[in-house]
């Protein structure tokens, strides 16, 4: 089979590899497709400081049982899944405590240990979740980063009846804006300073869309919602120009979640965020029952995920791929890669 080898930064090999088979307590997955997301952009440029080269990559999948391994229940061929990519220790107080999203010796395939991208991966049965047999594989791929955006919305607890406003556009700012409305929230706010995003935002069906680069971002949050203003702040932008609109407008005693992986370090206003007693939180990937809540999510049609695929691309034009991205940083939400073609 083929496998998709990033050997250093901007360059990819593909590698004839023997087919692996589906050990005990393991299913053998006929990859389909695999979706490309910032982080992997991160290791494309050089820039991911806890990946090394040669890696191969892929940690957004969806893919088929194509066989199971000895013990393996509840799953069957010709099963369409998705990948949870984390391996954890099990054994560190978060993995006891059911935390193992923030195990103490985390891995994630693509990054420190082998993703997906490759015409066939075996991996661990708990790491497989089925999804719908009438979601396009497409859809499965974008499942993870869906499940990134329902473990954010859930650190505020329940967001039914809620106002909530979401800073950044991009993917992850999309289906969070798309997950909190889903979930049971009254008014959603999304902002960036791209048009194109945003006219995908309101697409997905956000309240209300902003482009803080030509309106007041707290005028704006007060013509939404009011003095009120709203519940929760979710910032997908991490930067001290969002966090510290984020901390300036928030409503006293209210929440800010930073979803975002910020870059560098912050200089934000911990005076204000003090005074105020404002709750600031973080979140950090997810668990396997946001994977179950992002896929129901999608059933029921709250979540749209096809409006957010801008390009795909053929597994042997991976490279390309990350040139196209390169290329159109302003107008790219989601590239995937097929691997069957």
């Amino acid at each position: 089979m083929l496998q998709q080898v990033m050997t250093a930064p901007g360059k990819i090999e593909f590698h004839e590899v023997p087919v692996p088979e589906a050990g005990e307590g393991q299913v053998l997955i006929k990859i389909q497709n695999i979706g490309i997301c910032g982080s992997d952009i991160h290791v494309y440029h050089g820039k991911h400081p806890f990946t090394s080269y040669p890696v191969t990559q892929g940690h957004e999948v969806s893919g088929e049982i194509t066989a199971l391994g000895a013990k393996v229940e509840g799953l069957h061929v010709g099963q369409k899944v998705t990948i949870e990519p984390q391996v954890y220790c099990g054994q560190c107080h978060p993995c006891r405590h059911g935390k193992y999203n923030l195990c103490e010796e985390l891995k994630v395939m693509g990054f420190q240990t082998t993703g997906t991208a490759s015409e066939y991966f075996a991996v661990d049965a708990s790491k497989v979740t089925p999804i719908p047999e009438d979601m396009a594989f497409e859809e499965g791929a974008m499942i993870e980063p869906l499940a990134v955006a329902v473990h954010a919305v859930k650190q505020v607890g329940d967001v039914k009846g809620m106002s909530i406003v979401v800073i950044g556009a991009g993917p992850i700012g999309n289906l969070v804006a798309q997950t909190a409305k889903g979930m049971g929230a009254a008014k959603v706010m999304i902002t960036d300073v791209s048009d194109l995003r945003l006219k995908k935002a309101q697409e997905c069906g956000i309240d209300v869309c902003v482009n803080t680069s030509k309106r007041d971002f707290g005028e704006a949050m007060l013509e939404a919602f009011g003095p009120d203003k709203a519940d929760v702040i979710y910032d997908c932008a991490g930067n001290n120009i969002t966090m510290g609109q984020a901390i300036k407008h928030a409503r006293k005693g209210s929440i800010i979640v930073l979803v975002a992986v910020f870059a560098g370090m912050a200089e934000i206003d911990l005076a204000v965020a003090n005074d105020h007693e404002l709750d600031i939180k973080s979140t950090m990937m997810y668990r396997h029952d946001d994977y179950v809540d992002g896929i129901r999510l999608v059933n029921e049609h709250k979540v749209a995920l096809k409006p957010l695929i801008s390009r795909t691309f053929a597994f042997r034009d991976y490279l390309a791929a990350y040139q196209y991205i390169d290329n159109n940083r302003e107008t790219t939400m989601k590239v995937i890669i097929n691997v069957q073609e």
